[in-house]
């Protein structure tokens, strides 16, 4: 019988709980694992997912075809489930765990019965369980949130390294208004950010400095019940902070309360801005664009009422619904999480690595990785904050980030009184989750 006639009949034999969304898997051949992963096609990062590909067939025998989308990518997933023909693994962000396993696309992983499960760090495991506290993924990559900035303009206006909220205001005021780039005009900025809305990019931006300063989108209630906590005066705080350099300093690159992170990439590589809050997947990238004498990476500093603290993401793959494949599933699994598997992915020091930080505790990544900029990153990720395990994060975020950009992009917003605002609206929504 054909994979694609199998639809809800398959997903319905699985173990782990699938709520009608069956599927075939949308290979072209019964036998082919179709991966599918978060990538621009023909980018740097499009051909590592390959590699990893064709080195795991090459151990397994499995043939694969890996499928590398970008834009609209939950959507294509949506419009595949429609058709009942979800491909066999996707690899993409951890966040998006709770958006998919509510929908009954993803299988149950046993953790104990995944070779190699043993040497992953706790913390990335973390991110591949779901609200019911099973494991609905494995851990594939992982990343914390530091600052790139453009170390030729700190030395340039005479200051050193950004150790507090204070000293990161006085050095975003410099590179705006000491003309850091020598080209005798005023038009480079502080910050650059992608403080849009699409996809959430706003709450994502801020929420490095929302855990930096000990504060958090929501709190543990109990298993699998959670409170808001938008309206917490450390949370304020990180959003005044942030509304200050929009609107007092005015320290931030001029639109970036409609742009996101693809445009936000173009303007700190156009010399437009020089501290960019960020992930280390852009490192190789600005290294080769800017210059690698050119930027540091620097942690993110302690806010002035808790922390420390910084965003935590990374990727985890999954194994979809409804696949003849379980066993080439399984396999595919173990080989990404391998230490091979993982250093394929890093592509040392490369741009296109899917591997940002490994999640596999016997990697070396001073062994594969030169750069000592990556240190900052890794010693972040020891108090990263990753996206808690609700039912669905999704609109959590965006409701966040609608509620963030406004106060940024007006600045007559009350900042205390729009995050009360929205501490109301996200009780509303853990209401719905029934994770209240």
């Amino acid at each position: 019988m054909s994979r694609r006639l199998l639809g809800v009949a398959v997903a319905a034999a699985l173990a782990a709980t699938v709520t009608g969304c069956g599927s075939g898997g949308s290979s072209s051949t019964d036998d082919t694992l179709e991966i599918w992963i978060r990538q621009a096609p023909d980018s740097d990062s499009a051909k590592t997912a390959q590699k990893l590909a064709d080195a795991f067939t090459r151990s397994s025998g499995v043939k694969t075809k890996v499928v590398a989308l970008f834009d609209d990518f939950e959507t294509k997933l949506n419009q595949q489930a429609a058709q009942r023909q979800l491909p066999d693994i996707v690899i993409n962000d951890t966040a998006q765990l709770g958006n998919m396993h509510s929908q009954g696309w993803l299988q149950e992983v046993d953790k104990a019965g995944l070779a190699g499960s043993g040497d992953l760090v706790d913390r990335a495991w973390q991110a591949a369980a779901g609200s019911d506290g099973k494991f609905y993924a494995a851990p594939f990559s992982a990343q914390a949130f530091a600052l790139i900035v453009r170390k030729d303009w700190r030395e340039k206006v005479g200051m050193e390294p950004p150790t507090t909220w204070e000293d990161l205001t006085k050095l975003a005021v410099a590179f705006t208004e000491k003309d850091p780039d020598g080209n005798g005009q005023k038009d480079t900025s502080g910050f650059v950010a992608p403080a849009g809305t699409k996809r959430g990019y706003a709450s994502w931006y801020a929420s490095s400095l929302i855990y930096a300063n000990g504060a958090d989108f929501l709190k543990a209630n109990g298993p699998g019940k959670y409170v808001a906590t938008a309206n917490d005066p450390r949370f304020v705080e990180a959003v005044q902070y942030l509304q200050d350099q929009f609107c007092r300093t005015k320290t931030v690159n001029p639109g970036a309360v409609s742009n996101d992170t693809t445009v936000t990439h173009e303007v700190f590589e156009k010399g437009q801005g020089g501290i960019y809050l960020v992930g280390p997947y852009v490192l190789a990238r600005f290294v080769k664009s800017v210059g690698t004498d050119k930027i540091e990476v620097l942690p993110v500093p302690k806010g002035p009422s808790g922390g420390p603290g910084t965003l935590g993401e990374g990727e985890n793959v999954y194994l979809m619904a409804g696949s003849q494949l379980q066993d080439a599933q399984k396999k595919f699994a173990e080989f990404a999480i391998s230490a091979e598997g993982q250093r394929i992915g890093m592509n040392k020091d490369a741009n296109g690595a899917i591997v940002r930080l490994p999640v596999n505790r016997t990697v070396d990544m001073a062994a594969e990785r030169q750069d000592p900029r990556w240190k900052v990153f890794q010693e972040s990720y020891d108090f990263a904050v990753y996206a808690p395990p609700v039912p669905n994060w999704a609109p959590i975020r965006q409701t966040s980030a609608d509620a963030i950009n406004t106060v940024w992009a007006d600045c007559s917003a009350d900042v205390k009184t729009a995050m009360e605002g929205l501490n109301t609206k996200l009780t509303q929504e853990l209401q719905s989750q029934k994770a209240s």
